[in-house]
């Protein structure tokens, strides 16, 4: 009730205003252009305005021209224009099914605190101009003046609004209220409307409509990159998730796939490494799948500990980790798998079993197959091979690396280690 009764009072004291200042002070047919002019681009640019809900509010973020027709129509002027653009929005909202529950009362808030402000802009203006005339940019001086001027007081309804429906609650929420708004917003807004406004003393309908079309073209385009960049950020998001392992936060079998793809045409040599934990059935079989599930996290975050940022882990299987190491030559490669193994090795998973915590000591084995992409092997044809080679690290007594270099060039002596 107290928020009607606020939005109402500004209204009608707009509505006063404008009633008692009697006459429009420009003639009839020069108002009526500046009026078509306006209510056609304001509609227009409405369709761009970022809408922000706080509270029970709807307030629209764009670039408002009431400040130039205020001080070129006068208190009346600004009333007819807030009236019948906010009207027209209004009524394309209920047609487009985009309003608000209390869209007609939110109707009373826009008309009235604009047609205020600008009013109260315009009484400034006649006062202090005379004083800054004769100085050099004195009249932008003056518009920038009442640019924070109108700011101050519509942050001032907003906060008022918002003390009411209980969003503020303090001097300090009033304060970072007033300071989120933008200042290139008000920079924007004060040098469109004192270009307008001159562009209107002159009836320089032309220019007018030049600068109406330019800050709407600048507008959307803006709008639209921006919804471009949302886009692209949601996208890269989504196939985040769709490349991501949701145990281990490591890529996943899909992203291999797409990786394996990628780098097959590259021709750089990569040690590709296969590994999986060390019985890890009889870890799931003593204890419980969520201890098993925590080994399992504890052994990606280990991996992942030894690589560099050009180097990928994967998930492959439930237990099974790919690692693709890239810029290594065979014996990096080979000293990397072990230190891995190693770490594997002594630094035990923590748990909780039974509510109690718990060290799982595990261990892994490691294949590697070394070689150079766009051979006569695949990608593909070589993750197998490393597989092979796991395989046979499991069959000779696990918590092993065996590896091969299947690098052509070398002598076929220092293709093979055992460890």
């Amino acid at each position: 009730m107290r928020v009607k009764l606020f939005i109402i009072s500004l209204f009608s004291i707009s509505f006063i205003v404008a009633i008692t200042s009697n006459h429009l002070l420009i003639e009839n047919k020069t108002y009526f252009i500046a009026l078509g002019l306006y209510w056609l681009f304001s509609t227009l640019y409405s369709h761009l305005a970022v809408i922000v809900k706080k509270g029970k509010v709807s307030m629209d973020y764009g670039v408002t021209y009431s400040l130039s027709i205020g001080l070129f129509a006068g208190p009346l002027g600004i009333f007819i224009f807030e009236t019948l653009y906010r009207t027209t929005v209004y009524f394309i909202r209920k047609f487009t099914k985009t309003a608000d529950p209390d869209e007609f009362l939110h109707i009373f808030y826009n008309i009235g605190s604009f047609a205020l402000n600008s009013s109260i802009a315009f009484f400034i203006f006649h006062k202090i101009y005379p004083f800054f005339d004769a100085f050099p940019l004195g009249y932008w001086f003056v518009i920038i003046i009442l640019v924070i001027i109108m700011s101050l007081l519509s942050d001032f309804y907003l906060i008022a609004l918002f003390s009411f429906m209980g969003d503020i609650k303090n001097i300090k929420d009033a304060i970072d209220f007033i300071k989120s708004r933008n200042v290139l917003d008000m920079g924007k807004i004060a040098f469109s409307n004192g270009l307008l406004f001159m562009f209107l003393l002159n009836q320089q309908w032309e220019m007018l409509v030049g600068l109406f079309l330019l800050n709407y073209l600048v507008s959307r385009s803006f709008m639209e990159k921006n919804q471009s960049i949302q886009h692209k950020v949601e996208r890269d998001k989504f196939e985040q998730m769709a490349y991501t392992d949701f145990l281990t936060e490591v890529y996943n079998r899909a992203f291999m796939d797409k990786t394996m793809n990628e780098l097959n045409e590259t021709g750089e040599k990569i040690g590709i490494i296969v590994t999986d934990i060390d019985s890890f059935k009889r870890i799931n079989d003593t204890y419980n799948h969520a201890v098993g599930d925590h080994v399992i996290q504890h052994f990606a975050a280990t991996l992942q500990g030894y690589l560099r940022e050009d180097d990928y882990l994967f998930r492959s299987g439930g237990e099974e980790f790919t690692i693709f190491l890239r810029n290594r030559n065979y014996n990096e490669c080979v000293a990397l798998a072990e230190r891995m193994k190693d770490g594997v090795r002594d630094n035990p998973a923590a748990a909780e079993y039974k509510s109690y915590p718990i060290q799982i000591q595990h261990t892994a084995s490691f294949g590697l197959y070394y070689y150079i992409t766009c051979e006569a092997v695949e990608i593909k044809k070589a993750y197998v091979y490393a597989d092979q080679l796991l395989l046979k690290a499991k069959d000779m007594g696990k918590n092993r690396l065996i590896s091969k270099n299947g690098v052509s060039d070398l002598p076929l002596s220092e293709r093979f280690t055992n460890n």
